[in-house]
This record gives C-alpha cells, sequence and structure tokens, in this order.
C-alpha cells in the first residue's frame, strides 16, 4: 500500500465529505436522478466527461446547473442545431472596434461544465470541434493554443425518441464519453414529488431559490482528482476489468467490443468511484456498479442481433456473467 501522511488523508476525507455534501444539494432540485448525479461526479474526479441520455423532460439542463451551483463552479449552456459552427463552440477571430486589431472573443466552452445540449443535432464538424476541446483541454485558434479553466467537463445529451434530422456521434467519438448515464422517467412516487415541489411554487430556473448553495468548489474537486489517481487496484481487479474487455469483443452478437481505452476508462471511473465512497483500494463489486455506464455506449451490436432485438445493455449483462469474479 501507498504511504499517505496524515495531513493528506485529512485533507482526502474532507474533500470526499464536501463532495458527498453536493448530492444532498441537488437532491433539493432534482428528484429521482441519484445515478445521474453519481455518474457526473465520477466523471468529475476522473477528468473525464458524460453523455447523458433522456426523453424532453427529464431534468437534463437542470441536473446540471444544479451541480454547478452546488459546485461553486462556472456553467453554461448551447443548444446544438443544424446551423451552429465550430466557432459558435470555441469561440472566433474579432475585429475589436476601438482597437482596431484582431482579437479572441472566447465561445461557451470557456467554461467548468458546459451542458452540450442535443449534440446529435448539429453536424460532425462541429460535434468534432467539441470532442478535440474534451480530449486535449484546449482550443486552437488562428494558430494560437488555448488552454480551457479546470475543472472542465462537457455533459453532452441525446434524444433517444428523434432520429430525423440528427447526426449520430459516430462510435470512434462515443468512445470519448467516459461515461453515460441514462435519465429514466422517475417512478410514481418521485413524479409525485415532483409535482408538489411545483405546486409548492418551485422555479427550475431559480435553482438559489430552492435553497442549493455551494457545499465544494474546484479547490475539492482537485483534492479528489489526486486522492483517486492514490486509490489502489489489485492485479486480480486488473486482469478482471481486461477480462470483461475482452469478453465483449468475443460476443458473436457485438461487432464492436471495448477498446483498449474503455478497460482504462473502467478502471479510471471504479478508482472514483472507491473513493467516492470512501475506499483507498478498489473491489471487483466497483468494477461491475459502473461497467454498464462506462461501456455500453463503446459497443457495438451486429446487423442481425439489431433485428433480433436484442439490445446492448442485455448483452454487456452477458458478457459480465462469463467472467470470473476474483475473490
Amino acid at each position: 500500500m501507498t504511504e499517505t501522511s496524515p495531513d493528506t488523508s485529512s485533507g482526502d476525507q474532507a474533500a470526499r465529505e464536501r463532495l458527498a455534501a453536493v448530492r444532498a444539494e441537488v437532491a433539493k432540485a432534482v428528484v429521482g436522478q441519484d445515478a445521474a448525479v453519481s455518474g457526473l461526479l465520477v466523471a468529475l474526479l476522473c477528468g473525464g466527461h458524460v453523455l447523458m441520455e433522456g426523453v424532453p423532460g427529464t431534468a437534463k439542463t437542470l441536473l446540471v446547473r444544479t451541480l454547478a451551483a452546488a459546485l461553486s463552479v462556472d456553467t453554461r449552456r448551447v443548444q446544438f442545431t443544424p446551423d451552429l459552427m465550430p466557432g459558435d463552440i470555441t469561440g472566433s477571430m474579432v475585429i475589436d472596434s476601438h482597437q482596431g486589431e484582431l482579437s479572441f472573443r472566447e465561445g461557451p466552452v470557456f467554461t467548468n461544465l458546459l451542458l452540450a445540449d442535443e449534440i446529435n443535432r448539429t453536424p460532425p464538424k462541429t460535434q468534432s470541434a467539441l470532442l478535440e476541446a474534451m480530449e486535449e483541454g484546449q482550443v486552437s485558434v488562428d494558430g494560437v493554443s488555448r488552454a480551457l479553466p479546470r475543472p472542465f467537463l462537457v455533459a453532452a445529451t441525446q434524444n433517444p425518441v428523434e432520429y430525423e434530422g440528427t447526426y449520430p456521434l459516430p462510435e470512434a467519438q462515443l468512445d470519448r464519453f467516459l461515461i453515460k448515464v441514462v435519465l429514466p422517467i422517475p417512478p410514481r412516487e418521485a413524479e409525485l414529488e415532483i409535482l408538489r415541489r411545483h405546486a409548492d411554487g418551485f422555479d427550475p430556473r431559480d435553482v438559489a431559490g430552492a435553497g442549493v448553495t455551494a457545499v465544494a468548489g474546484a479547490a475539492d474537486i482537485a483534492a479528489g482528482q489526486a486522492a483517486v489517481k492514490r486509490v489502489q487496484v489489485a492485479p486480480e481487479v486488473v486482469g478482471y476489468i481486461v477480462d470483461i474487455a475482452r469478453a465483449t469483443r468475443e460476443s458473436p452478437s457485438l461487432s464492436l467490443g471495448v477498446s483498449p481505452r474503455g478497460a482504462t476508462a473502467l478502471l479510471r471511473s471504479a478508482r472514483a468511484w472507491a473513493w467516492l465512497v470512501g475506499r483507498d483500494f478498489v473491489t471487483p463489486d466497483d468494477v461491475k456498479s459502473l461497467a454498464h455506464a462506462t461501456l455500453v455506449h463503446r459497443l457495438g451490436l451486429r446487423p442481425e442481433a439489431e433485428l433480433e432485438g436484442v439490445e446492448v445493455g442485455q448483452v454487456l449483462a452477458s458478457a459480465l456473467g462469463s467472467v470470473p469474479v476474483p475473490r
């Protein structure tokens, strides 16, 4: 085990407690989406990005805005449309009316939490500009590279029920997202609570009015990111992750299995989750808990499997079940 000083350990614990408190703050405004909140926190701790899928009205925008308020970080939202240009995301060079010179005007990507609404509604050129910023943590305009703020997380949404006029993300671009979270229609009790809150005057545009306050900040995220890198992963657990990835590649129902990048993403996610729940080592259960969210969007079904009504989640569950769990 890696030795950590008492100061480091107490600092890690304080950061963990503050980040854990974020969930309670988000719950003041968002009902029934705990799994999505956990996914966003895991992604922040890994320095990754999240693909959010859900029908309209499942609080995707509200969730990201509330998370930003609870973390005391900046957030922006971009509605992706077919006529959106790369410069509308990254920023562009404009003529300064006072100086008469070209100067750089930052685009909405220069923030901490960017909500990329309906990313599949914009053409591949604009999608690629955002994905480059996600991968590199910077944008290049007019030959100059400009670093993005830290932390930086893109929460991109796509609507699973509309296909007309959309540009689905290709597999290589889907692979850039650390996690995919599905925001379901909440169960009846949660939906009743949503309506009760609205009847009592809740305004989704006024997060502060719902009592949401900043309980953590960028320093806590940075401390968490450093602590996650110290979480131990036994060789048996590493082997378990590799065997899961290889099982997907051997599945007769899949044309595309998990790449080494996907296996690495599962390792990173499991470490972040282990740290969030208070452990300094990863268990096979951590891996199983994060496997679906981290891997399902990286898999491609064979056409014949699609025709038979097979779902990617079922195939992944079968692959997981075929791999012996280390004890």
